[in-house]
């Protein structure tokens, strides 16, 4: 993914004393207060069968809300970034700027939708297996942060490029553990889980601790899906619908969608991720009716996993509405 700090200042410590502080509403829908109240204490439910549709979130909003429902039809994750080492920022730190009864409210409101609320950990500035964090630790830090701040679940987005290419197996192992004391903490069917890894980590044979098809191996029961960043690896890179789904370059050969499936992940977790517009990613990058007629191909083929963009608002309901128009019409 792509990071930047946009920090939250003195103004949204003074929008949140505001005693006159509303959550936006969808028009259609019934006062939040009245969804929490059905949702009851808003246990969470099952996690959600494929296909999932997952918009990331971390260039502030002008508001410690979440958006309205409105715009995120058609999504049903809303990932917030992101929760580093050193702690909350961007839209995870707003997130933890609201009350519990705010959380409360709007989780109430994105339930009725169908719409899940999750934590997105690390980005591409933190390194935390070259940083000398302990997996253990770390792991028990953010579930913590999850349970504490009443999100659904957390993502993996590890990007240590430089201990993942010494191929010493540090930085496979150091994902196996933390997700290993993640699911200790968050259990599987209660929490989601999910890892956002670079398509050509899923390589066979070039890593020399064994790459994603290692993690998967290990740790992939415990994994719910993977949001596989099909961009930002080179110019020519998963932009035409072949490459993308059937056979990747020789740059990073057998990492296209149906190639890491027969590498024994299974299609279901296969999560296509792109970014909204050329202004989010260095490479990668196909307009929506592309992508849109590319998805309704792979949906004919049996893969039904779903997609991943890289980040709101660049890609709304607008977005997401035209992408699933070949396979799963909203």
């Amino acid at each position: 993914m792509f990071w930047s700090r946009w920090h939250i200042g003195f103004s949204l410590l003074l929008l949140l004393a505001d005693s006159t502080f509303t959550i936006p509403v969808d028009n259609n829908a019934t006062s939040l207060f009245d969804l929490e109240s059905t949702h009851g204490s808003l246990a969470r439910s099952a996690i959600p069968a494929p296909p999932h549709f997952v918009a990331y979130s971390d260039l502030w909003l002008g508001t410690p809300v979440p958006p309205p429902i409105s715009s995120l039809k058609g999504f049903n994750v809303y990932n917030l970034a992101f929760l580093l080492l050193e702690g909350a920022w961007d839209n995870a730190q707003a997130w933890t700027s609201l009350t519990d009864t705010q959380r409360s409210s709007v989780k109430a409101q994105y339930a009725a939708a169908g719409i899940k609320i999750v934590i997105s950990a690390f980005g591409s500035t933190d390194t935390p297996t070259t940083s000398g964090a302990d997996p253990i630790a770390t792991a028990n830090t953010f579930a913590d942060w999850v349970i504490r701040y009443q999100v659904d679940g957390i993502d993996v987005d590890y990007e240590d490029f430089g201990s993942f290419n010494k191929g010493d197996g540090s930085a496979e192992t150091w994902l196996i553990r933390f997700t290993q004391q993640l699911r200790a903490r968050l259990p599987v069917g209660q929490y989601i889980l999910t890892h956002a890894p670079v398509a050509p980590w899923f390589e066979p044979n070039r890593w020399g601790g064994g790459g994603y098809l290692r993690v998967h191996n290990t740790v992939g029961n415990l994994i719910d899906w993977y949001n596989i960043q099909f961009y930002n690896q080179g110019p020519s890179e998963y932009i035409y619908c072949h490459s993308l789904l059937w056979g990747s370059s020789n740059v990073w050969p057998n990492t296209a969608v149906f190639q890491i499936a027969g590498n024994g992940v299974p299609l279901s977790k296969i999560v296509i991720g792109k970014p909204a517009t050329t202004a989010d990613a260095d490479s990668g990058f196909m307009t929506v009716w592309k992508l849109a007629w590319c998805l309704g191909v792979a949906k004919n083929a049996g893969w039904n996993a779903g997609v991943m963009v890289w980040e709101y608002p660049h890609a709304d309901a607008n977005w997401i509405a035209t992408v699933r128009s070949q396979s799963w019409p909203v």
